[in-house]
């Protein structure tokens, strides 16, 4: 114990005093829910705002719920008991804000994953770091080891202010304004537990970006983001921002407005906290599902919303802190570890020159790059992480940084070191090629550990990335140039909405059993700071997206005018030509015939629900849904298609039927004579799946219903080409849920539970 206390104490020198509090008040929040005296819903909240979640033991990888990871004291993780919170491993995410880190981080990162963890870093969509199998008991001290080196798991998770991004190339971008970090440093700092952000309904995401028309900070797509603007004021330049609000993705995925052209930098603070006021006042509390700011956003309208926050930044007590945070800026600077050399013709090593291509980026400092550290699924090992580090402190020093693409840059590379710096990576396996291209697939968790996740969207990540290295050489430029992203469900962790190419998790019943599918999403705009959000074309069978990839990018090669973007490209070619691509794709073989069809890649089991009965009834209730829903499946279609053409009152329409469509599809599961009234169908639907909860799942509860109630309660004022985009990715969304509904009831119907 005396060592322990020491070590404990060593520790508490070094980290900030307000850390180790914020520690030791968890540790005996820890203690009192262990006595059952306090509230499990209190600190669920308590602890994801330590970063602190559950994660799932279902995933089929093996069945101890592990996947293919050797984990340390395996007897503490797989021990059994009721509540699964103390009885099994979860996820710690760390918060590494615009995804700076130093060598010394890393390598206590890399301690904390082989001591508590399963040896794994994994690199996160908003450039976090997350740990998987971590028990509990052990998040405290794993905590104060991080606050001893300055990181912080607090608000990492929860209703509350996410991890600060910014643009990994801030400061040696060639075309930024300028070097947006300390802002994002001086904003994660003034926000990080204040009082004002401890009452949001859910969570709130801020992206910093130097640049206008690259992919950078991803402006467009957050609730609150900062692109950095330089304007002439008496012939002196002045530094400030556009200011995004209300964007977001998620299942229906919103693009920010415009709620400044121009802010001075003295104010971004300030104005940060006006918003959030008013966010924690006006936002969605009961509803989960519409609490996050873009609904707000979209319900009072960008004007409304800014005079609200005008009206509250007039009120706000003066702080200090408003410019106090700034006062870094000025002096900010990154200082290279070595001279400026430029690369040499001397011969390099094998396989130097593609790295070179697809890796480094020339900085705007001559003589210095950029380097990418490619990694697969966003994974890392601690014993790469070691080396990395070591790696890092010899070329560069404290510039590493994380990406939200699931990689680690190392800024500030002499030119002449690349040549080097390349086979040391390459003999720790970090030294892949191919960053930023299509093998580069960005993925979210999906069924390995996600709750939340329908389809294993890692495992198709692995596929898709073993077919297209093996094609690699011969792909056409234009296929290497497009991004493709994955998500496990429909909330968009992969941000599928963006890439050129995406794919989102669901199923579908086929041959009275379950089959993972995967969502297509087609001509999302990665650059322009998330320019676009792509739109679901149809969903296949989670076997045959590899072929249905080549298919797209084959046909895109062969039909593409001179210079014409992937995005052109789709529009022109249209929702029906594509639907028409897909078709062949979507038939699923009976089980005799391929059961692969039946399990996810990566996943061992079968998807399926085994028998259903051999009633006549039971065998009428299947075939019935799957003809009735295919009615509202070709009217949510024929809703796309009408938008795509610009007749935005047919889509509304149509989109509105499609929803009454599926509605009919399960009510006539019970209700044989309910007729086409659409008043009737409502009603029927709503008291026999709403009121019951039999249309509820365990992650999106009554969301989608919610989407069909208020269309037909209120046909809009206005048709818009916002609002109509968004009804027919409603119609979509609730034809999914839908299908998801049919599938749990045939479930119960074929696994009838069995009284003893």
């Amino acid at each position: 114990m005396a060592t322990e206390k020491s070590w404990k104490n060593e520790l508490e020198k070094r980290m900030p005093d307000v850390l180790a509090r914020e520690i030791d008040v968890f540790e005996g929040q820890m203690a009192l829910r262990r006595q059952d005296k306090l509230e499990e819903r209190v600190f669920a909240e308590t602890r994801l705002r330590r970063g602190v979640y559950g994660q799932r033991y279902d995933n089929g990888q093996r069945h101890d719920g592990v996947a293919d990871r050797p984990l340390p004291y395996p007897e503490r993780h797989l021990t059994k008991g009721p509540d699964t919170l103390w009885h099994a491993p979860g996820m710690q995410r760390i918060k590494v804000p615009f995804g700076g880190l130093s060598p010394q981080q890393l390598e206590v990162l890399a301690q904390l994953a082989e001591e508590y963890s399963d040896g794994i870093l994994h690199v996160t969509t908003r450039q976090d770091i997350q740990l998987h199998y971590v028990h509990i008991e052990d998040t405290p001290d794993l905590m104060r080891r991080l606050a001893a080196v300055g990181i912080t798991t607090r608000e990492a998770c929860g209703n509350s202010v996410r991890n600060i991004t910014a643009c990994p190339l801030a400061g040696v971008c060639k075309t930024e304004s300028f070097d947006v970090t300390p802002y994002a440093d001086a904003m994660m700092r003034f926000l990080l537990g204040h009082d004002d952000v401890q009452d949001f309904g859910r969570k709130f995401k801020i992206a910093f970006s130097g640049c206008e028309h690259e992919a950078c900070g991803l402006t467009k797509m957050h609730d609150l983001a900062f692109l950095a603007r330089i304007r002439e004021i008496d012939g002196a330049q002045q530094r400030g921002f556009t200011v995004y609000v209300g964007g977001g993705l998620g299942p229906i995925p919103h693009q920010a407005k415009v709620l400044y052209d121009f802010l001075p930098e003295e104010e971004i603070l300030s104005l940060a906290q006006a918003i959030s006021r008013v966010f924690a006042r006006h936002g969605e509390k009961k509803n989960r599902n519409r609490a996050r700011i873009k609904f707000l956003v979209a319900q009072l309208g960008v004007e409304e919303f800014l005079r609200l926050v005008e009206e509250e930044w007039e009120t706000l007590p003066y702080d200090e802190r408003w410019t106090a945070y700034l006062g870094d800026v000025p002096g900010y600077r990154e200082t290279p570890r070595r001279p400026a050399i430029a690369l040499n013709g001397a011969p390099h090593p094998a396989g130097f020159d593609q790295w070179l291509n697809t890796n480094v980026y020339r900085q705007r400092q001559n003589g210095y790059a950029v380097a990418t550290v490619h990694l697969p699924l966003g994974d890392i090992t601690s014993m790469q992480s070691y080396a990395l580090a070591d790696i890092a402190r010899h070329y560069v020093g404290d510039t590493v940084r994380t990406t939200v693409e699931q990689n680690i840059v190392l800024r500030w590379v002499s030119e002449a070191d690349l040549p080097a710096l390349y086979d040391d990576l390459r003999a720790i396996g970090l030294g892949d090629a191919g960053a930023g291209t299509i093998v580069d697939i960005t993925s979210c968790p999906g069924t390995d550990t996600c709750k939340l996740g329908i389809a294993a969207s890692r495992g198709l990540t692995g596929e898709l990335r073993a077919r297209l290295r093996a094609e690699e050489a011969s792909l056409p430029e234009v296929v290497k140039e497009l991004k493709i992203k994955i998500s496990g469900c429909f909330n968009s962790c992969g941000q599928h909405h963006v890439a050129d190419i995406g794919f989102f998790g669901n199923s579908r019943r086929r041959n009275n059993q379950l089959v993972p599918h995967f969502q297509v999403v087609l001509g999302g705009r990665w650059d322009e700071n998330a320019g676009s959000y792509g739109q679901m074309v149809g969903a296949v069978p989670s076997k045959v997206v590899p072929d249905v990839l080549k298919a797209i990018t084959k046909r895109f090669v062969e039909e593409r005018q001179q210079g014409e973007s992937f995005q052109d490209w789709t529009q022109r070619l249209g929702k029906r030509e594509i639907k028409a691509l897909l078709e062949p794709f979507t038939v699923v073989p009976a089980h005799e015939v391929d059961p692969r069809f039946y399990s996810d890649w990566g996943d061992p089991r079968e998807f399926t629900l085994g028998d259903i009965g051999v009633g006549e009834c039971a065998g009428e209730v299947v075939s019935l849904f799957s003809i009735e829903v295919s009615r509202a499946e070709g009217a949510a279609f024929d809703a796309l298609v009408a938008l795509d053409e610009q007749n935005l009152a047919e889509a509304d329409r149509g989109a509105y039927r499609a929803m009454i469509l599926a509605a009919r599809a399960l009510v006539r599961t019970q209700f044989l004579d309910v007729g086409d009234d659409p008043d009737r169908i409502v009603e029927e639907f709503r008291t026999r799946f709403y009121d019951t909860k039999l249309f509820f799942d365990r992650f999106a509860r009554g969301k989608f219903a919610e989407y069909l109630f208020k269309r037909h309660e209120a046909q809009p004022a206005q048709v818009t080409a916002d609002s109509v985009k968004q009804l027919v990715e409603e119609a979509h969304l609730f034809i999914e849920a839908a299908h998801a509904c049919d599938a749990r009831i045939a479930n119960v119907v074929a696994n009838p539970i069995q009284i003893s």
